[in-house]
């Protein structure tokens, strides 16, 4: 009974806590790189635009921007998740160390955990010897640290998905800036951008469990903002050189 209830308890507090911490990993990778694409792409198409800028220029511009975009995501995704795995890495270690050298100590910590998690003091100990049992390490690093030994965090899955994402959102302002007439560029550019940055807000506020008024507000208002500088600093450096 007491295994069955330590299994019952070990999963539900260290597997969701992992699996909250995965989903908020992937999410924050695709958020950021998504939101990232579109605005910083369209920030230099808009400030090309101002400036008086060819199509040929514009798609210069934006195809330079969402490759440099995208390597620069990938890579900085990439080192941030292995110094991530790294600290994850180094915490199991000291885990293991400790369970080596104070078994008994652990033990104690581990009942102490539980007891503090609402069950009594002989079922905490009972629940604790469970899982200590069946596996010290994944009992003490899921409730302590949050992590699943067999499940740390990939840095070349999260590089990959900021990269992707960061493409997908510069190719919104690169073909809404290309594909209508030049009169309307500006005009088509700002709409597919709210509105883009308004999926994007929503659906992180959703999968993330918040309200999303102001995670679409922030994303809308920052991403115009930086289009009315980069447009402005466009149209004024035509001003200046022509």
């Amino acid at each position: 009974m007491a295994e069955q209830v330590g299994e019952q308890v070990g999963e539900q507090a260290g597997g969701s806590r992992a699996e909250l911490s995965s989903r908020l990993n992937w999410l924050r990778a695709a958020v950021l790189g998504a939101n990232d694409g579109v605005v910083s792409t369209a920030g230099i198409l808009t400030g090309v635009a101002g400036a008086a800028g060819s199509r040929t220029a514009l798609l210069a511009a934006g195809v330079a921007g969402l490759l440099a975009g995208a390597m620069s995501m990938a890579a900085g995704e990439y080192v941030s998740v292995s110094t991530q795995r790294d600290t994850e890495r180094a915490a199991l270690a000291r885990e293991r160390r400790e369970l080596a050298e104070d078994p008994e100590g652990e033990l104690d910590e581990l009942t102490d955990y539980y007891r503090g998690s609402g069950l009594a003091d002989g079922l905490a100990r009972e629940v604790a010897t469970a899982l200590t049992e069946r596996d010290a390490l994944a009992a003490h690093a899921q409730t302590e640290l949050g992590i699943d030994p067999d499940v740390l965090t990939n840095p070349w899955e999260a590089a990959l998905a900021s990269a992707a994402a960061f493409t997908l959102g510069a190719l919104v302002p690169l073909l809404a800036v290309l594909l209508p007439p030049e009169s309307w560029r500006l005009v088509v550019t700002v709409v597919a951008v709210v509105a883009a940055l308004t999926l994007s807000g929503w659906a992180s506020a959703r999968l993330g469990g918040a309200g999303p008024a102001r995670a679409v507000l922030r994303n809308v208002v920052g991403g115009l903002l930086a289009m009315a500088v980069t447009y402005s600093g466009g149209v004024l450096l035509d001003q200046v050189t022509g």
